[in-house]
C-alpha cells in the first residue's frame, strides 16, 4: 500500500484552557486561552508545521469542543481520518496555569472521556499501512481497552515494516497513582506502571522520555541503571530528555555516564512554560528521524523546537514552522526570550496564520458593506433599516460565495452587527472596521475602547480593517499622529491574535504619482507595523503597482497580499483597474462596497425595493465583478506563461 503519511500518532486529545494570567495560582485565573492538546495530538500538529504529513488517532466527543479539534487538527494540516467521534462521550478537558519557572498547575478533566473510548475495533489496518511510522504515549497503555488499541495499531505497522516510536510521557495520576490534584506531578515510584511499560518496550524503535520517565520505565530511580533496564528488553534508539542539559541518544549499550552518548546543540533560553516542551521536543526529534538526519541533527532540532515551545504560552501554538526553524538557526539567539524576538515572533506569526484562520485565501473577491457614514446619509436611513439592509448585502454576498473559498466582506459593527455575527462560521473571509468615518488624524470607533479592549470580544476569524487617509508629504506632526495610531492598533490586534489590514487612500490627501503609494507602505513597515493585508488604490500605471509590490516583498515577503479597493468606480472603470492589478501575484482580489450596493441601498430605503429585489440586484453585481476579476486574472497568467 503506497505510504501518503509520514506518521500516524495515537492517544490521548484534549481542549486545553491555559490560565492568560502569569504569576498567579491557578484558583485565581480569571480568564483562559483555549488551544487543542494531549501529546499525541500535539505532536501530530508540530511535525506537520515541520512539514511531515501527520495524522492521529484520538477521540472526541460529539459536541463543540470535539468539532474545536477536529477544525483546529485540520487548519494545522492533520490528517483527522482517525478521529473518533463518540457520541457517548465528552472531549477532554484540561487546566493549566503559569505559576512560576518551576510552577506550573494542571487539572486533566478525564473521567470516561472520549480518547479513552477507543477500542481495537477503531483500528483500520488500510490506515496504519499508509504510514511510515507509528507514534504512541505512554497514558494509552494504562487502561486495557486503549491499550488493546494501541498495541494493535502497534503490531500493524510492524508487520507493515513501520517505524514505531514511543513517548514515555509519564503522568502519575492519568496512571492512577496520583490523586486529581497531582496534574502537575511528574513522578511516582509504581512497579505496576514499570511492569505494563516493560510488557510493550520490545516494540518499538525509539523510546523518548525525561530521566524520570526512564526511572518509570526502567524500575529505578539512578538514570542509568533505567536505562540499561529498558535497554535489557529493547534494542530502540533511547532518547533521554536532560531539561537544562539538552538530551542524548544511546543507540547501543548504555555507558556509565549520560554524558557519552550521542548530543545536539542546546539554546540557552528562559524558561517561561514547559507544559508542552516534551511534545515540542518530539516533533523536532521525529523531523530528524524521520528525514534520515543523524543523532546530533535530530536532537538539534528536537532542542529547537522544544525552546521554542518553552518561551511561549501554549503548548500546539508555540511550535515552530519548518520555516521558521530554518530562520532561527540561520540567524542565530538574539535573546533567551524568544517570545520577545520581535522578528521572530513575525516569522512565527506569518507562517503559522492558516492555523488560526484556516481559509484558502490565494485569492479574497470582497463584497464591501462596512460604510457607515455614506448609508446614514442616505434618504429614510434609521440604524434599524440600516442593520437590517446590511443583513440583505451578507444574504447576497452568501448567494455568491455558494460555500466556496475565496470570497470575504467588510462589515462593521455599529450597524451592521448582526450580519457580522452571522457571518462568522459562513466560510467568508470577513474584515471589520476600526477608524471612525473620514477621521484625520486617524481615529477609532468610540466602541473599542479607550484601551482598545473591546478586541478581546472579537471573533477569532475578524480581520482588523483600518483606513488611512494620509500622503508621505504630510506635515511631520500629522504623519506622527497617524504613524502612531496605526502601530497601537497594529499591536492591540497582534496582541490579541487578530489578522491586520491596512488601507491607504493618498489620492484624497494630495497629488499621487508611481511613487506615492510604495513611499507609504515603507514608512508604516519602519515603524514596525507588518499589516496581513493591504489595500490600496486602484492605480493606473504598472510603475505604480510594481513599486508598491517590491516595497510589500522587500519588507515582509509573507504578506497575506493586497486587495484593491473601489472608490465608488463605474464598473467599466473597474475593470480597467481589475486588469492591471491582476497582473500582479500579490494582488488577491478587490473589495468593492458602493459599485454593488449603492442603487440598491437608496432604492429599498425609500421603499421602491422588496427585500428579495435588493439581495438579487447586489448579488447580480457582485457576481459580475467576481466574473470581470476571475477573467483579468486568467488573462494575467496567460501573459506571463
Amino acid at each position: 500500500m503506497t505510504q501518503t503519511l509520514d506518521l500516524i500518532t495515537i492517544g490521548r486529545s484534549s481542549v486545553d484552557l491555559y490560565g492568560a494570567q502569569v504569576g498567579g495560582r491557578l484558583e485565581d485565573m480569571g480568564s483562559f486561552d483555549k488551544y487543542i492538546g494531549g501529546s499525541p495530538t500535539n505532536i501530530a500538529c508540530g511535525t506537520a508545521r515541520l512539514g511531515l504529513r501527520s495524522a492521529v488517532i484520538t477521540g472526541v466527543g460529539d459536541e463543540h469542543m470535539g468539532r474545536f479539534i477536529t477544525e483546529q487538527l485540520a487548519r494545522e494540516g492533520v490528517s483527522t481520518e482517525g478521529v473518533k467521534v463518540d457520541p457517548e462521550r465528552l472531549t477532554a478537558l484540561v487546566l493549566l496555569g503559569i505559576r512560576d519557572q518551576e510552577q506550573f498547575p494542571l487539572i486533566f478533566y478525564r473521567e470516561n472521556c472520549a480518547d479513552m473510548g477507543l477500542t481495537e475495533d477503531d483500528i483500520d489496518p488500510d490506515f496504519i499501512r499508509r504510514a511510515r511510522a507509528v507514534v504512541a504515549t505512554g497514558t494509552h497503555l494504562s487502561n486495557p481497552k486503549v491499550e488493546a488499541a494501541t498495541l494493535k495499531a502497534l503490531e500493524i505497522a510492524r508487520a507493515a515494516g513501520a517505524r514505531c516510536a514511543l513517548d514515555i510521557d509519564y503522568r502519575p495520576n492519568l496512571w492512577g497513582v496520583a490523586g486529581h490534584g497531582a496534574g502537575e506531578r511528574r513522578f511516582v515510584e509504581s512497579a505496576a506502571v514499570t511492569a505494563k511499560l516493560q510488557e510493550s518496550l520490545p516494540l518499538f524503535d525509539l523510546i523518548v522520555g525525561t530521566e524520570e520517565e526512564f526511572h518509570i520505565a526502567g524500575g529505578s530511580t539512578d538514570t542509568v541503571a533505567a536505562l540499561r533496564a529498558v535497554r535489557a528488553v529493547s534494542g530502540a534508539t533511547l532518547v533521554c530528555k536532560r531539561g537544562a542539559s539538552g538530551a542524548v541518544a544511546f543507540t547501543g549499550a548504555i555507558p556509565d555516564s549520560l554524558d557519552e552518548g550521542e548530543t545536539g546543540p542546546g539554546f540557552p533560553i528562559e524558561v517561561f512554560n514547559v507544559l508542552g516542551a516534551g511534545d515540542g521536543f518530539m516533533s523536532g526529534l521525529l523531523k530528524g528521524w524521520l528525514d534520515g538526519e543523524d543523532w546530533p541533527t535530530a536532537l538539534k532540532y528536537a532542542n529547537a523546537c522544544g525552546a521554542f515551545a518553552v518561551s511561549r504560552h501554549g503548548c500546539t501554538p508555540a511550535y515552530p514552522s519548518w520555516e521558521e526553524l530554518q530562520f532561527f538557526f540561520d540567524r542565530g539567539l538574539q535573546r533567551p526570550d524568544l517570545r520577545n524576538d520581535a522578528a521572530l515572533e513575525q516569522v512565527h506569526w506569518a507562517t503559522t496564520r492558516s492555523s488560526r484562520s484556516g481559509g484558502d485565501w490565494s485569492q479574497v473577491k470582497t463584497f464591501a458593506f462596512d460604510h457607515r457614514l455614506q448609508l446614514e446619509e442616505m434618504d429614510g436611513y434609521t440604524l434599524e433599516k440600516g442593520g437590517r439592509f446590511k443583513e440583505l448585502c451578507l444574504e447576497a454576498a452568501l448567494r455568491v460565495q455558494a460555500g466556496r473559498p475565496g470570497y470575504g466582506i467588510l462589515c462593521d459593527n455599529r450597524i451592521g452587527r448582526a450580519a457580522l455575527h452571522r457571518a462568522s462560521g459562513s466560510g467568508l473571509w470577513i474584515g471589520r472596521p476600526t477608524e471612525l468615518p473620514g477621521s484625520r488624524p486617524i481615529a477609532f470607533e468610540p466602541e473599542l475602547g479607550a484601551d482598545l479592549g473591546q478586541f478581546r470580544e472579537w471573533a477569532r476569524e475578524n480581520v482588523v480593517k483600518l483606513l488611512v487617509f494620509c500622503h508621505p508629504d504630510d506635515a511631520a506632526d500629522t504623519m506622527a499622529a497617524q504613524v502612531g495610531q496605526v502601530t497601537r492598533l497594529f499591536t492591540a490586534a497582534r496582541r490579541n491574535g487578530l489578522e491586520f489590514l491596512l488601507e491607504l487612500i493618498p489620492s484624497k490627501v494630495g497629488p499621487v504619482d508611481d511613487e506615492t503609494s510604495a513611499r507609504l507602505i515603507q514608512r508604516f513597515y519602519d515603524a514596525g507595523v507588518f499589516p496581513d493585508w493591504w489595500k490600496l488604490e486602484p492605480f493606473r500605471t504598472e510603475a505604480a503597482w510594481a513599486n508598491a509590490v517590491a516595497a510589500i516583498t522587500r519588507n515582509d515577503p509573507r504578506s497575506r497580499g493586497i486587495v484593491v479597493l473601489g472608490l465608488d468606480a463605474p464598473e467599466e472603470a473597474l475593470a480597467e483597474s481589475f486588469a492591471l492589478a491582476a497582473k500582479q501575484p500579490l494582488v488577491k482580489g478587490f473589495a468593492v462596497g458602493r459599485t454593488i450596493f449603492g442603487p440598491a441601498a437608496r432604492r429599498w430605503l425609500a421603499g421602491e425595493i422588496t427585500d428579495a429585489e435588493a439581495v438579487a440586484e447586489m448579488a447580480e453585481n457582485y457576481s459580475r465583478l467576481c466574473t470581470i476579476w476571475d477573467k483579468a486574472r486568467a488573462r494575467a497568467m496567460e501573459e506571463a506563461t
